[in-house]
């Protein structure tokens, strides 16, 4: 089939083009991703799609890049959902907006079908994602190609780090970035009360262990003052025999 594969980045298109070429499937990659912000941030992540697909002899199509339009979409579903959908509700909205210009693209350009890479992140939501792509190629004429991709998470993120690819650390949105970085300084808090916590256990063993030793020290020393004792009385007896035996 000729697929129009709509791409999210460079690492997370390496399994899922790998197998759907292994399956047949005739790849084209299209970067729509209005959802990314900052604009150099989007640059950056078209760059390394770019030249990887260049190495792997697979043409990339580029989407309009309309973060305003996003903004008006997605962003307002962001902003007015209410926990604990928003993020559920925003991500479906992004889903769409995108998945509605892969379809379109495709079915302008002669494409069998459409699918997506975003399904192999365990951090997206995989049943919307096969939704919005079925409801998308459903309503352009083309055929929906889903898989979930998550179990090649593992594989496409050693593969990414191997070929030194630029990875980035929020899905794109600015929503994404914000609630990303808010969970990163969660990590390194409960990482920082971990350690904190260690170390309070280990100071706790480290004044048991030296209450242990100055009660070992004490009861060495009463044990040596009652020798010394005995010592002296010894000691004062044999004096007093033998001043006796003087007389």
């Amino acid at each position: 089939m000729k697929l129009l594969l709509h791409a999210c980045c460079g690492p997370c298109s390496l399994e899922p083009s790998r197998v759907l070429r292994a399956a047949g499937h005739e790849l084209t990659l299209l970067y729509a991703n209005s959802n990314i912000a900052p604009a150099d941030e989007y640059v950056r992540r078209l760059a390394t799609l770019r030249e990887w697909a260049a190495d792997e002899g697979i043409s990339v199509m580029e989407g309009a890049y309309e973060p305003e339009a996003w903004e008006a979409c997605a962003g307002r579903v962001g902003l007015a959902a209410d926990d604990p959908e928003r993020r559920r509700a925003r991500c479906r909205a992004c889903y769409r907006s995108r998945l509605e210009e892969t379809a379109q693209r495709a079915a302008e350009a002669g494409f069998d079908g459409i699918g997506t890479t975003l399904s192999v992140s365990p951090y997206q939501y995989t049943d919307v994602i096969r939704e919005e792509v079925e409801r998308a190629a459903a309503a352009a004429g083309v055929r929906a190609v889903f898989e979930d991709f998550r179990p090649f998470y593992d594989e496409a993120t050693r593969r990414s780090r191997e070929l030194g690819m630029y990875r980035q650390n929020y899905c794109g949105c600015r929503f994404s970035d914000a609630e990303a970085a808010a969970e990163r300084a969660e990590r390194k808090a409960a990482r920082a009360a971990a350690r904190e916590a260690e170390r309070a256990a280990h100071a706790d063993e480290l004044a048991a262990a030296d209450a242990e030793r100055a009660a070992r020290r004490a009861e060495h020393q009463a044990y040596a003052d009652k020798q010394a004792k005995k010592r002296a009385v010894l000691k004062a007896l044999r004096e007093q025999g033998k001043r006796e035996e003087r007389k």
